[in-house]
Formats: C-alpha cells, sequence, structure tokens
C-alpha cells in the first residue's frame, strides 16, 4: 500500500479519533491509538515505539477514568449510590431512546437526578448538586481523553513533518 494512502488514514483515524471524544457514537481514543499504530507500523516512520507505550497507557487510563471520574464528583457533591446507579442506568436508556447525538448526555444527568430523587423525594437541591457533580465529572474525563487524543494526532503530525 502507498505510505502517502497509509499517511492520510493514520491521519484521518487520528482526526475522527479527536471527535470521537466527545461524541458517543465515537470510539474516541481508540479510534486515535489505531490511527498512531498504522502510522508507526505502516510505514517506515521512525516514530520511537515509546510514544506507542505511553498512549496505549492513558487510553487504558483514561478508560477505567471515563466511569470513576464521574461517580467520584457525584459522591463529593453529595451523591448517593442511587444517582450512581441512576446515571448508569440514564445514559443506557438516552442513548437507546433519545435520537440526538447527546440522548447519552440527557439520560445520564436525567438518571443521576431522578435516582436521588428516588432515595430523597424531598431533597431536590441533594438531587441537583449530585447532577452537578456527575457533569463536571464527565467534563473531567472528557476533557482528559480530548488532550490524549490530541497529543497523539499531534505527535504523528510533527513525526510526518520532521521525515
Amino acid at each position: 500500500m502507498d505510505q502517502s494512502l497509509i499517511y492520510l488514514i493514520s491521519l484521518l483515524l487520528l482526526i475522527v479519533g479527536i471527535l470521537g471524544t466527545f461524541i458517543p457514537v465515537l470510539p474516541g481514543l481508540l479510534l486515535s491509538i489505531c490511527g498512531l499504530l498504522l502510522y508507526k507500523f505502516g510505514t517506515d516512520a521512525p516514530l520511537s515505539i515509546a510514544y506507542v507505550w505511553i498512549f496505549a497507557a492513558l487510553t487504558g487510563i483514561s478508560a477505567i477514568l471515563n466511569y470513576v471520574i464521574p461517580a467520584r464528583t457525584n459522591r463529593k457533591y453529595g451523591g448517593t449510590r442511587w444517582g450512581s446507579v441512576g446515571s448508569v442506568v440514564g445514559t443506557i436508556l438516552g442513548m437507546l431512546f433519545i435520537p440526538v447525538p447527546f440522548g447519552f448526555l440527557i439520560g445520564m444527568f436525567l438518571g443521576v437526578f431522578v435516582g436521588e430523587l428516588l432515595h430523597d423525594a424531598s431533597d431536590k437541591k441533594k438531587a441537583w448538586n449530585s447532577t452537578k457533580g456527575a457533569m463536571i465529572g464527565f467534563l473531567y474525563s472528557t476533557g482528559f481523553s480530548f488532550i490524549v487524543a490530541l497529543a497523539m494526532f499531534l505527535v504523528v503530525l510533527l513525526d510526518m513533518f520532521k521525515n
């Protein structure tokens, strides 16, 4: 296969991977790491294998943090297990039943809110704070994934121009 075609496909995977860090139907960092691997092993580029290992580790860490951070911030803002369970259930239902690109987000926030209200219907302020915590956690984890995907893109792009 022509190297310029591999460069193009690799860059496209990296760009779509960046978009996928905040668009739920795209597996963001997975596409980015595929673009990086294609560039490293599909061309004769002198990109260090250390980058592959570092970005693979960061991708794994990000996958874990995408679940841990929202739950932690939910708890930090006064959320309970009911809100955490509501978040998971709401995310799944949001992806299935709300036909917009951000249905999972709407579902997640509604799930946290409803879960907290099911736990204690009299404390709407606590339910709102828990929802706010889940939102902040989502932004942190999405931001981390975005930075990792952007770094992969820049490493590959700079390596291409270095050659």
